[in-house]
């Protein structure tokens, strides 16, 4: 059963957004106590991913300085120019704005994980780059902010939310991971719950899925003719991202694995940690949330789409006498 979830899993994990989707408009009562689940959910999800990295590569892993640099300029100098251009589109409403502005320049450091590693990627490295882009993040989004969209905004995003995830879904299911491995050498019943949380893999993504999607589509369906305006700037930074993530990685001179991780990296974005800080904007940027919810649908779906497109995209860049061995 555990394989054939995983040959099939694109599929599950479209029906389970779709799932997700109906519940949540059929039932809106259970927005709230989807949304509020999407923690804990998110949290479990990346203890399982976290188990399947041997924590004994990470040391290597951030002493990788090619492929450190790499995700670090792709995030931080290359992502910034490319979200500058394409807010521009909607660049006439505020709200809008704020939202496309907060969630495109906020690299992602929980689901990518997953994705990447799905496709082949080096899960290890993207998991010894996790703080760093976390801190990152927290100390340049107020100053890119700045730049897009004005000081008013700067002095309303608190920095909470964001120790907040580093804390809940970096550190506590790295270090419980990494305990597990440990009793897993030890002992059979670690042995046990490290196997079972690895074929679960696959049913905690599709319920991760379903949980983000069913708190958020009431929300999303009533102002969808204004959110709408933002779908496709959300497609054309994923678009933009993949070609710009493996030119990245073929300057860098990095290996099929390092490459699909930082294509992820570089293509998928914060939305789960960012939405905290924006439900806490004013109300006159009330619909912000919404603006962040829809980019995680977009992105969803188009992360679902890369994991069995990039390893043929890298197959077919691949010299022939890679390809043949």
């Amino acid at each position: 059963m555990v394989e054939g979830m995983e040959r099939h899993q694109v599929l599950l994990y479209l029906g389970a957004i779709l799932v997700g989707g109906l519940i949540g408009w059929w039932i809106p009562a259970a927005g709230g106590p989807l949304g509020s689940a999407i923690t804990p959910v998110l949290g479990l999800l990346l203890f399982a991913t976290f188990l399947g990295v041997p924590f004994s590569r990470i040391g290597q892993a951030l002493r990788d300085a090619r492929f450190m640099s790499t995700v670090m300029v792709l995030n931080f100098l290359v992502v910034p120019a490319v979200v500058l251009g394409l807010s521009r589109f909607v660049a006439h409403d505020r709200a809008l704005l704020v939202g496309v502005a907060m969630v495109l320049l906020t690299p992602c450091i929980d689901y990518v994980i997953v994705f990447s590693g799905l496709a082949g990627g080096s899960s290890d490295r993207l998991l010894a780059a996790a703080p760093l882009l976390m801190l990152t993040q927290m100390l340049l989004l107020p100053l890119y902010l700045l730049v897009l969209i004005g000081p008013g905004l700067v002095s309303a995003v608190e920095p909470g939310p964001f120790v907040e995830a580093l804390v809940v879904l970096i550190i506590l299911p790295l270090t419980a991971a990494a305990l597990t491995q440990r009793w897993a050498r030890r002992a059979p019943a670690g042995r046990q719950l490290t196997s079972l949380m690895q074929d679960l893999m696959v049913p905690l993504m599709m319920l991760t899925l379903a949980v983000v999607v069913g708190s958020q589509i009431v929300g999303v369906g009533i102002e969808l003719g204004s959110l709408l305006a933002v779908v496709p700037v959300y497609v054309a930074f994923l678009l933009v991202m993949v070609p710009v993530g493996l030119l990245a990685a073929r300057i860098a001179r990095l290996d099929a694995g390092s490459t699909t991780a930082v294509v992820f990296s570089g293509a998928t974005r914060n939305s789960l940690v960012v939405l905290p800080l924006a439900l806490a904007l004013p109300e006159p940027l009330a619909l912000v949330p919404l603006v962040v919810v829809t980019q995680t649908l977009v992105e969803l779906l188009g992360m679902i789409t890369l994991v069995p497109v990039l390893p043929r995209i890298l197959r077919a860049l691949a010299p022939p006498a890679r390809r043949r061995s």
